[in-house]
C-alpha cells in the first residue's frame, strides 16, 4: 500500500469508545492526524448492549477526530473483544494439481480461506484464521512459496466468536453512517502496536487489560500460538471499591486512577483520602492501604487466570521474553512487581510510541491507546497483503492469458475470384523472391519433349 493512505481504527470498548486517523510515513512508522475519544455506556465485557448509546459514543468520537485530522471519515476499522471469543487449532491440507510448478501465496491464501468453511456450533462464526506453520510432502517450510511439491498442510490459528456480538458491531458501524473495512481481534492489534519482532520470536505474552475484560495473546517463534479473553478487567476493580468503600461508582473511579495501587506493602497506613458524603452526608476517609488491598485482590486473580492461559498453551517454559502488560490497567502503579511475583515471569509496561511519528501527541503514547493504534497498523498490514495477492493474480491472469493466445484467421466465404487474386498475389510474392514461374514451367516442357524421353 503507497504511502499516505488515511486509515481510521476504532476501539468500541467497555469505558471509551476511541478513533484514530492515521497514515504510514516515509520511514515506516504511523503519523496520527487526528483523535477521538469519548465515553463508552452501551457496552459491557467487551459485548455491545445498547445499539443506541453505542451508536452515539462512535459518531462523538468519530466527529472529534474528523474536525481535528480534517479528514471526512466513511471507513473504519474495528476492534472485536468479549468473553465471547475463543479459539482452536485447525489443520488444513491442499493436494496439488502439478507438483512441478512453484508454490504461490495464493495457493496459501486459498488453503486459508478454505479454514473459513469449517462447520461452527449455530451461534457462532469465524472471526480470523491466522496462519502457523506449513508443510511441504510432510516437511516443516518456514516459506513455502517459491517451492515444489505435491501436498501443502499449514497449521491455524482459528479466532471464534458469536455471530450476534459480531453483527451488534457491524449494526452499529453502519447506524452510524460508517462502511467496516476489517473487523480485528483486539489482542492482536494490540500485540501489533507493543511487542516487536524479537519478543514473538522468543516467546511472549501480551496481557491487555482493559476496562471490561483482559486480552491475552501468546507468540512463539513470531508466530500466534493462543488467544483468550478473560472476563475481569479496570471495571470490576471499580465496583470492588464501591462495595469495599461503600462510596459510589464515580469516586470509587477517581480515587483507584489517583492514589490506587497495586501492592498494599508499598503504601503506609497514615495515608488517607477525604471523600464527599452523598446529599450532605458526612464524608468518608479512605486509607490508600485498605484502597490498595482491594485493587490487589483482584489483580492477582486475573494474573491467576493469565497463568491457567499460558499453562493451557502448554508455552510455560518458552516464555524467554517474559509478559508486556498494556491497556488502561497497565497504568496501576506497581502493577508491574505484582504481575512478576504472581507470575515468575519478566514484566514490562507496553507502550505504542514506538511505532509512532515522534511528532505524535504524548497522550498517545498511553498503553490505553494501544489497541486502537494498533487497528491502525494491523489494517494497513492486512492492505499491503490483499494488493500484494491482487496483483500477483493479475500478473497471474495475464500469463495464462497471453499463453491461450491463438492467431486470428480470416473467416471470409472462399469464391472464384477470391481464388484468382490469392494465386495473384502468391505469384507476386514469389517473384520478389526472385523466383522466374515461366522459366520452371520452360524447363518442365523441355523435360518432357519426345527427345528426352527413352
Amino acid at each position: 500500500m503507497s504511502e499516505g493512505k488515511i486509515i481510521v481504527g476504532l476501539d468500541i470498548g467497555t469505558t471509551k469508545v476511541a478513533c484514530i486517523v492515521g497514515q504510514k510515513a516515509e520511514n515506516g512508522k504511523i503519523e496520527i492526524l487526528g483523535y477521538g475519544r469519548t465515553i463508552s455506556t452501551g457496552v459491557r465485557r467487551g459485548v455491545v448492549t445498547n445499539i443506541f448509546d453505542t451508536v452515539e459514543a462512535i459518531k462523538r468520537a468519530v466527529k472529534q477526530a474528523s474536525d481535528q485530522s480534517g479528514v471526512e471519515i466513511n471507513r473504519v476499522s474495528v476492534g472485536i473483544a468479549g468473553q465471547h471469543i475463543k479459539s482452536l487449532q485447525h489443520r488444513g491440507v491442499m493436494m496439488r494439481d502439478n507438483h512441478e510448478t512453484e508454490i504461490s501465496e495464493a495457493e496459501l491464501e486459498r488453503l486459508r480461506n478454505d479454514t473459513f468453511k469449517i462447520n461452527m456450533t449455530p451461534g457462532e462464526e469465524i472471526v480470523d484464521v491466522i496462519r502457523q506453520d506449513t508443510y511441504v510432502d510432510g516437511e516443516l517450510a518456514t516459506n513455502p512459496v517459491g517451492m515444489l511439491g505435491s501436498k501443502i498442510e499449514a497449521n491455524f490459528h482459528v479466532i471464534i466468536g458469536q455471530t450476534s456480538a459480531a453483527k451488534n458491531i457491524v449494526k452499529c458501524i453502519e447506524s452510524a453512517g460508517l462502511e467496516m473495512d476489517y473487523m480485528i481481534l483486539e489482542p492482536i492489534a494490540s500485540a501489533q502496536a507493543v511487542l516487536d519482532e524479537e519478543e514473538k520470536d522468543a516467546g511472549v505474552v501480551l496481557v491487555d487489560i482493559g476496562g471490561g475484560t483482559t486480552d491475552i495473546a501468546i507468540f512463539k517463534e513470531k508466530k500466534i500460538q493462543h488467544t483468550a479473553v478473560i472476563p475481569f478487567g479496570g471495571n470490576i476493580i471499580t465496583e470492588d471499591i464501591c462495595s469495599g468503600c461503600s462510596i459510589i461508582k464515580h469516586y470509587a473511579e477517581e480515587v483507584k486512577v489517583k492514589f490506587g495501587s497495586a501492592l498494599a506493602s508499598e503504601n503506609r497506613d497514615d495515608e488517607v483520602v477525604s471523600i464527599p458524603g452523598i446529599r450532605g452526608r458526612e464524608p468518608k476517609e479512605i486509607s490508600f492501604k485498605n484502597l490498595a488491598h482491594i485493587i490487589q485482590a483482584r489483580l492477582e486473580e486475573i494474573f491467576e487466570l493469565v497463568n491457567y492461559e499460558i499453562q493451557k498453551a502448554k508455552s510455560e517454559n518458552q516464555l524467554i521474553a517474559g509478559i508486556v502488560l498494556t491497556g488502561g490497567g497497565a497504568m496501576m502503579r506497581h502493577i508491574q512487581q505484582l504481575a512478576e511475583f504472581k507470575t515468575g515471569l519478566e514484566v514490562r509496561i507496553g507502550y505504542p510510541n514506538e511505532h509512532l511519528n515522534k511528532n505524535t501527541d504524548k497522550e498517545l503514547s498511553s498503553p490505553m491507546y494501544s489497541t486502537s493504534i494498533g487497528i491502525v497498523i494491523e489494517t494497513i498490514a492486512r492492505m499491503e497483503h490483499d494488493e500484494h495477492l491482487q496483483a500477483l493474480e493479475a500478473a497471474e491472469m495475464s500469463r495464462m492469458a497471453d499463453k491461450n493466445k491463438t492467431p486470428i484467421v480470416d473467416k471470409t466465404p472462399e469464391t472464384p475470384e477470391t481464388k484468382v487474386e490469392q494465386t495473384e498475389l502468391e505469384i507476386k510474392k514469389k517473384k520478389k523472391k526472385g523466383i522466374d514461374l515461366k522459366k520452371i514451367v520452360t524447363s518442365f516442357t523441355e523435360f518432357f519433349t519426345p527427345d528426352n524421353i527413352e
